[in-house]
């Protein structure tokens, strides 16, 4: 039996929001597995949405560049939130982001060896902005759509953006569900979009979350029942499926077939994503330097 310690029913918390004593029970149940536990704790009906997920763990931020149907976004990380406000950062996440547009460079890879107007490429001007900031600042990421659609671009404060094509419509309409995209951030556009996989696991977490009693009704019914549930959390994943943030009484789906428009593609990158973030303890450093501990 795996040793259940503090730490890791703390970590199982702040994963699923469920209570302390839960989660040692999921825990205990599992033998330690936390991704088993979190997944019992839902079966349990007892986890709340996953907010690991969502925490950004990097400094940085997300610069834009356009010219009609062409467009990028490109990640730029910084150690801390400080530098990502000073002024050299900036210039250079603005240079990064026009020299990723006019290059047509298809990765972050690709740009760091595209040349700015001085001859400079973008890896020799970073690491001249490392000398300046002192800090590391690393490009991350880049995404770009060339299409003859509409195409439209949406920074939010820097640290969310996004990229989207609509086939139809008008610019305000893909403006409109750029900012959608970056508010509710849907995993798919489309029911059609979503893995059958997906779809297969939660059906099987809600049938675990049914009583005896509504898994007794007639095969029917009880399908009609997790029909409905499965088809309310696809339309949460989706685009399509979402109520529209500029006019919740609508569905993204209804306003595009309102206007006539599909969408063919969307791109979305959060500053820090994917990224661990270290935590310093500095009392801990110095009571290890002291001897202390």
């Amino acid at each position: 039996m795996a040793e259940i310690t503090a730490s890791l029913v703390k970590e199982l918390r702040e994963r699923t929001g469920a209570g302390m004593m839960e989660c040692k029970k999921a825990l205990v149940e599992n033998n330690g597995d936390i991704d088993a536990s979190a997944e019992w704790l839902r079966k349990s009906g007892l986890a709340k949405a996953d907010k690991k997920a969502d925490r950004v763990a990097a400094e940085g931020r997300i610069a834009v560049a356009q010219d009609g149907g062409k467009a990028v976004l490109v990640e730029i990380n910084s150690e801390t939130d400080f530098v990502a406000k000073d002024a050299n950062f900036l210039g250079f996440t603005e240079t990064v982001a026009q020299v990723a547009l006019s290059s047509g460079a298809a990765d972050a890879e690709a740009l760091k060896a595209a040349k700015l107007a001085s001859g400079e490429t973008i890896e020799e001007t970073r690491a001249a902005v490392i000398a300046k900031v002192g800090e590391n600042v690393q490009v991350r990421r880049l995404v770009r759509i060339d299409s003859p659609n509409n195409v439209a671009a949406y920074v939010h404060g820097g640290r969310i953006g996004v990229l989207i094509e609509v086939k139809g419509g008008d610019m305000d309409l893909a403006r409109g569900l750029a900012m959608h995209v970056a508010a509710m951030n849907p995993p798919h556009i489309k029911a059609s979009d979503v893995p059958a996989e997906f779809v297969a696991k939660e059906k099987e977490i809600e049938l675990a979350k049914m009583t005896d009693k509504d898994k007794a009704k007639p095969a029917d019914i009880l399908e009609k029942i997790i029909g409905g549930k499965i088809a309310k959390i696809v339309n949460e994943v989706t685009l399509y499926g979402q109520p529209y943030v500029l006019d919740t009484n609508q569905t993204v789906e209804q306003v595009l077939k309102a206007a006539g428009a599909e969408v063919i593609t969307s791109q979305r990158l959060a500053v820090g994503e994917g990224i661990e973030k270290q935590t310093d303890d500095f009392a801990a450093e110095v009571m290890k330097q002291a001897g202390l501990a």
